[in-house]
This record gives structure tokens, sequence and C-alpha cells, in this order.
């Protein structure tokens, strides 16, 4: 079986679920271009809670944790399959850390379904979702993703979506497709950093600029995961797509083990006219 890359995508707006962006564009082409995965685990900066469980249900729901936006987000339904045996080898493989079983309180939140409507626009594929224990430091997240390394021999894809950079307090939406100074700084960093030395993601917390951009963990915590498994298979992490969004929002996306020549299909999917388009150029 062919080995897993894995991904973490910064997803942005839940709109990104129908805009044709060179973001979502991008994500098209991603999903195209991947190894087909036997099933996802997702782990998202909208499941921040007080312990580490993961989703174990036959048929999860469709999370719809936002409101203010457009009707047709509130309908929207993503519904891919879950993977209870999944789930429960998660279980497994978290040992000593603790991780429960959700059978019934949660699902698939936008994080996760925002950007699989792209990727995998079918919802044919299994999905489990991993939470972020929100009481444990940031240390526990790294090496948490360090346990996962075994699922990447088994067909399935991690996927940590949150943004490097995510400060709802400034955002301003005519800033459009640009970021203020400081988010461009710190995201900046964060490639650096990923790029050459992921195993070490954490010096990141002592950047002038870090508090600015990570006024809250729950949207950073899924890079952790990406690192830690990056740590484990001793690689750096490839920048496949960079960019902020509305002054505080880096949309950035990084890959493990990816194609070389994945950061040249990506740019040349962002610059296609239509969602439809970028399928063809990946």
């Amino acid at each position: 079986m062919t080995r897993m890359p894995a991904v973490f995508v910064g997803h942005g707006s839940p709109t990104n679920t129908f805009d044709n962006t060179r973001y979502t564009r991008a994500w098209r082409a991603l999903g195209k271009a991947l190894p087909r995965p036997r099933a996802i685990l997702s782990i998202s900066g909208h499941w921040y809670f007080g312990t580490s469980a993961i989703t174990a249900m036959e048929r999860p729901r469709t999370i719809h944790d936002f409101y203010g936006f457009p009707e047709k987000l509130n309908t929207f339904q993503y519904p891919a399959p879950g993977a209870p045996e999944l789930a429960r080898r998660i279980v497994d493989l978290a040992k000593p850390f603790w991780a429960g079983a959700d059978q019934d309180q949660w699902g698939l939140d936008h994080g996760t379904w925002s950007v699989l409507a792209h990727m995998y626009p079918e919802a044919d594929i299994p999905v489990v979702q991993l939470s972020l224990n929100g009481v444990q430091p940031l240390e526990y997240h790294v090496e948490f993703g360090k346990k996962l390394d075994a699922l990447r021999d088994e067909g399935v894809l991690i996927l940590g979506t949150g943004n490097v950079v995510h400060n709802l307090g400034k955002t301003n939406l005519r800033a459009g497709d640009h970021g203020e100074d400081w988010a461009i700084r710190f995201e900046q960093a964060a490639i650096e950093q990923a790029t050459n030395d992921p195993a070490h993601i954490l010096k990141l917390t002592g950047h002038p600029d870090f508090a600015m951009a990570v006024p809250t963990p729950d949207h950073f915590i899924p890079l952790l995961y990406i690192a830690g498994l990056a740590a484990a298979a001793g690689k750096p992490l490839d920048c496949l797509i960079e960019g902020c969004m509305y002054g505080g929002i880096s949309m950035t996306t990084f890959g493990l083990d990816t194609d070389p020549a994945l950061r040249s299909v990506l740019d040349r999917a962002a610059e296609a006219e239509t969602l439809e388009q970028a399928m063809e150029l990946a």
C-alpha cells in the first residue's frame, strides 16, 4: 500500500465551500493530485474542547458551527461515511495518551467539510475527526501527531485544517487577498520553520508576532500534528500554497511527502478561471 502524504490546509471562511478563489481552485487540484486515500483523518481547529476524542459513528453528521452566513451554508451536507474501525485504531495508537471514541456528540465541522467539499466533492471516502484537547499544552499535540505516523502506511490521509495566522478580531474585509505586515511576518516565519525544522515548530511561540497571529491556539494546533508527523518521518514540510486574506487570516498549506512538482501544479490551478479548469490542470 502506498505511504500516504499528510497535509495541513489553511481553510479560512466557511464560504470557501462554494467560492471560486485561488485557494479553492488549488484545493480541487490537490485532491486530484494526491494518491486516493482509503480513509481520511481530519484534525480541525473547530473541535476544540476538554479531551481527546475521535468520531466513531457510521454516519457522521454535518455540523454547521457558525452563524451569520448565507442560508445555503446552513443546509450544506457532506455525507461522507465514518470509519469506526479507524477510530478504534487511533485510540490504540494514542496510548499512553487517552482518547475516547465519540459515538454521537460531534461529526464533521466546517473546518473539515469546507476543504473536503473541494478535495473530494463526491464525499465517498470515509472520514473521522480528531478533537483538539484544549487542556493540554502545545507540546502534547506535536507528540500526538508523531503517534499517528503508522496510519500513513495504512492508506489514511491525515489532514490538519486550521490557519497559521487566525485573528478574527483584526479582520478587514477591504484587505481582500492581502495580509497585514504582522500577519505576513509570522506566516513567513512559520514557512521557514516548517520547511526546515518542523520538529521544533514550537519555536514559533517565541516570535514577536505570535500573540497577534495566534490570539487563541485552536487554529494553530492542527499544524502541530502535521509537524509531529514530519518529525516522526525525519523530513521537512513542503509549502504548497501561501498567502493571507482579510488582513489576519493565513491560507498557507503544507504537505509532507508530497510530489516535488505539486507546488507548481497548485500554482497553475490557482490561476485558472474556474474550479473545473483547476481540476483539469492537476
